[in-house]
């Protein structure tokens, strides 16, 4: 279902129910790593008058997820009150978006990863222009995509690829040259089932 942009099906959407979600959702024969988690927060940041969300290609020389499309964010630093401090202060830092144009909506249950975090997204509306800059050494390119396909839970479908000498399944969402993957598309594919529940 496609669903035209409105600030408030993310509203509708946080006061649902839901569980928490993992790269490990779609392989159960995985064993879990039971290893502490490192707390994370990435912002999925929606422009106000159309509801297009800011994306990242990550630099593809960063240790976690070189060259993968994915919200701007990162680890909470000990300087970061909660995971929604860091997600903001990461947007800054990553493509120069000002806190102060942001308004957090809430956020969404956590989603842990293969690489040990455990990662916040904090669903936030962008008021007024925004230009993106990216940071050179983290980010290599910034874009956006539209609302009608963030928002369809038809956009999201299953692939798999060699992992760890087995395969891996998991989720996929591409549009254009945008192969967008992995946890951020679980997360982004666990808001589409929310706001059309």
């Amino acid at each position: 279902m496609n669903l035209n942009w409105s600030e408030t099906h993310l509203s509708l959407a946080l006061q649902s129910a839901a569980r928490a979600s993992s790269d490990f959702d779609l392989n159960p024969e995985v064993k879990v790593p039971d290893a502490p988690l490192r707390p994370a927060g990435v912002l999925a940041a929606f422009h106000a008058d159309d509801g297009r969300l800011v994306l990242t290609k990550r630099a593809s020389g960063l240790r976690h997820h070189p060259g993968q499309i994915a919200l701007p964010g990162g680890k909470v630093d000990p300087g970061d009150v909660d995971a929604a401090a860091a997600a903001l202060r990461e947007a800054q830092e990553e493509v120069a978006l000002d806190p102060a144009q942001v308004r957090v909506l809430g956020c969404l249950p956590p989603h842990r990863t293969v690489t040990g975090f455990s990662i916040t997204p904090v669903i936030a509306i962008i008021d007024g222009p925004f230009t993106p800059i990216p940071e050179p050494g983290e980010v290599q390119e910034v874009f956006h995509l539209p609302f009608r396909h963030i928002s369809n839970p038809a956009c999201y479908r299953v692939e798999s690829r060699r992992w760890r000498g087995g395969w891996r399944s998991y989720y996929a969402a591409p549009f254009g040259p945008y192969y967008l993957w992995g946890a951020t598309a679980r997360i982004l594919m666990g808001l589409a089932e929310r706001m059309n529940a």
